[in-house]
């Protein structure tokens, strides 16, 4: 029975140092992401991106739907 209980400690152990690392490696990807969310757009992004509204509204179809 000691066996059991000791295996049974070991593997909560291993769970809570796999946690520890799970929460640990979200927590650095979290700020990670949000660093790059507030990187500003590109002005090429921004140029292409208004040459597509531009073509919206002007009702061009390319034959694209």
């Amino acid at each position: 029975m000691k066996d059991r209980n000791e295996k049974g400690a070991a593997g909560s152990r291993a769970r809570r140092t796999s946690l520890g690392t799970n929460d640990a490696i979200a927590s650095q990807l979290k700020q990670y992401f949000t660093s790059v969310e507030q990187e500003p757009i590109p002005d090429h992004l921004l140029s292409l991106l208004e040459k597509l509204d531009e073509a919206e509204r002007s009702g061009g179809s390319n034959g694209a739907n």
